[in-house]
């Protein structure tokens, strides 16, 4: 490929929205262009090197028997209906009407095609295990796309889906796929990478693990613990709580707090712990189902959604976790809530407790870390007033008790004691046990030896094809450009040629790309025109893992100039051995990435107990 015919040309600096490194990297070096938000194209360069991370993500799919498929975009409302997920996905899912009036979507995800396969397709366990994968667009209304290619609306996925006739044999997968994806990003140059535990969020089942690339800029925290090294996304991690004091109930008392609507402003007033108070954060929810067991009334979902207020207790130390709240009280969705609403039922933010409040459509969680806490600080729903000594089942009654409490930095953890560290990552990759969450809800089965009918074990795995490119520029960079590893880079070899026109000069660069061209090694040949620190610069933003220079300077000193993108050092070698050192440069950089990919801390790993 000839430099001077590439489309398009490389930006001096990157747009002044631009938030990350890597996004400002790609940009400049003309990989990538935003045409909308959260949407963009992929221009020549990054093209090559998408198609070159989607060839390792098939390679290693082949390798665990994944046979590839190619799924529709578009769907029919009906088989989102079937699921379920017609009622409990928001408005990140795209829904439009055809030219019929028929209901559409636009895929986020294809559980439900694969599962419409399998009920169309699948009679006999003798048809089974299964393992079907793609590299498809998807599309997801984000509300609030950022770090360009790290979160957008419009997607490439690697999904795949496995369908097996028992648990034992969606843990076998499972297992499979959860060594390929350490290789897959290992390979791809991904080594500062975590499988954490997941929450399974509208995907459904009952196990999911994350794949995170842990950086500054992710939006995912994480807490690993620094003993035993279980990690674990925030939004699921269990800790280690302390053990409250053993006191007796003492009679509750009114007390003036001026000023004190904050947990800092009280316990500074009171000259008392955090750890001796109670804070309330009031969320609206739906609720995904009636619950009996509260005053909340049960959705009505003839008009759509049920809403109730949502009362989450935790210590005054702590946060409360939205995904924990969640799955505690049944709830499709959460947000906060407004102050009307809060003092509709006899509650004062700032200064809230259950304590007295009216209770009819109001759901009241409480951190289970509370409910075995005597004598807190919670406010009396008055301003400037709290109450001491609100004991849980004494002075209100909880609806539901749980783990709703947010793991902090240097919390314990729950299997060897030892303390969390909470770190930040982007998520590259996920997998899911769905079990029969889709099979049994659309009729996708499968008759046994005997005759009788099972419902197929399902299992689900996502790779961002795009966030691997946009995570790989973030790691591989420095102060001069992009540093790509040789396995995705769209071109091992950056050839710059310094004085094009004089013949020797031309003469040595043609017969190198001729020569490595028959060895089956690609070049990106800058022909231009330009001066050498232009291009040098160019070399450098471009980021190819070795750069070959054919100048006079270097016929002079006895050949061309070689030099590898991660090292400062070049050297020159004979014009007649320039394609043989070049094989042996890129043979050298291979062996390395093999190395760390066959590395015990990067490559094959099991699925952890």
């Amino acid at each position: 490929m000839r430099l001077s015919v590439l489309f398009p040309r490389t930006l001096r600096s990157a747009p002044a929205e631009t938030e990350v490194v890597g996004h400002q990297l790609l940009l400049r070096a003309g990989y990538v262009r935003q045409l909308g938000s959260g949407i963009f194209s992929a221009l020549p360069l990054g093209t090559r090197a998408l198609r070159r991370i989607e060839a390792i993500v098939r390679e290693e799919m082949d390798a665990i028997g994944g046979q590839e498929v190619l799924l529709p975009v578009v769907h029919p409302a009906e088989i989102w209906q079937q699921s379920g997920r017609w009622q409990s996905v928001g408005e990140e899912l795209v829904r439009f009407h055809d030219r019929g009036g028929r209901d559409m979507v636009l895929a986020m995800t294809h559980e439900e095609v694969i599962t419409d396969l399998a009920h169309r397709e699948i009679t006999s366990y003798r048809q089974l295990p299964l393992c079907l994968y793609q590299s498809q667009t998807k599309f997801r209304d984000e509300p609030r796309p950022r770090a360009g290619l790290i979160r957008t609306r419009e997607f490439t996925m690697k999904d795949a889906y496995t369908l097996d006739v028992d648990e034992a044999g969606l843990q076998l997968q499972y297992g499979r796929h959860y060594t390929a994806y350490h290789r897959i990003f290992t390979r791809c140059g991904l080594t500062d990478l975590l499988a954490v535990e997941a929450d399974p969020g509208m995907m459904g089942g009952t196990v999911a693990h994350e794949f995170m690339y842990l950086s500054p800029i992710g939006e995912d925290v994480i807490a690993v613990c620094q003993g035993c090294g279980d990690a674990a996304n925030r939004q699921v991690a269990r800790f280690r709580k302390p053990t409250p004091p053993a006191e007796a109930p003492a009679p509750i008392e009114r007390v003036a707090t001026p000023g004190a609507s904050t947990i800092a402003d009280l316990t500074r007033l009171l000259g008392i712990g955090a750890e001796g108070t109670a804070k309330v954060v009031f969320y609206t929810a739906t609720l995904a189902t009636a619950d009996p067991g509260t005053a909340a009334p049960a959705p009505d979902r003839s008009d759509g959604p049920a809403e109730v207020l949502v009362m989450a207790l935790v210590r005054g130390d702590m946060e409360v976790e939205e995904t924990k709240l969640s799955h505690l009280i049944g709830a499709d969705g959460l947000r906060p809530a407004e102050p009307e609403r809060i003092r509709a039922v006899g509650a004062e933010p700032g200064y809230a407790s259950p304590v007295g409040i009216r209770r009819q459509g109001v759901v009241v969680a409480v951190d289970d870390l509370v409910a075995a806490s005597p004598n807190l600080v919670a406010g009396a729903n008055a301003v400037d007033v709290h109450l001491r000594n609100v004991n849980v089942g004494r002075d209100f009654e909880p609806d539901r008790v749980g783990d709703i409490a947010a793991a902090q930095d240097g919390a314990a953890c729950t299997r060897c004691g030892a303390g969390l560290r909470l770190r930040r990552g982007i998520e590259v990759g996920n997998i899911f046990q769905l079990g029969t969450r889709y099979s049994a809800a659309m009729d996708a089965s499968y008759s046994d030896a005997a005759g009788a009918l099972h419902p197929i074990v399902m299992g689900s795995y996502g790779i961002g094809i795009g966030r691997i490119l946009a995570s790989v520029a973030e790691a591989h960079h420095d102060d001069r450009g992009l540093v790509w590893p040789l396995a995705i880079a769209p071109f091992p070899v950056h050839l710059v040629r310094l004085g094009g026109d004089l013949p020797q000069v031309a003469g040595a660069a043609t017969a190198l790309v001729d020569a490595l061209a028959a060895r089956g090694v690609e070049v990106l040949d800058d022909d231009r025109d330009l001066a050498p620190g232009v291009k040098f610069a160019d070399a450098d933003l471009l980021g190819m893992p070795l750069r070959v220079t054919a100048s006079p300077r270097s016929l002079a000193a006895g050949g061309l100039e070689l030099r590898r993108r991660d090292r400062d050092r070049a050297v020159v070698v004979p014009q007649s051995e320039a394609a043989a050192a070049v094989r042996r440069e890129l043979e050298q950089l291979a062996d390395e990435e093999r190395a760390r990919v066959q590395s015990p801390r990067y490559g094959d790993r099991p699925l952890p107990d």
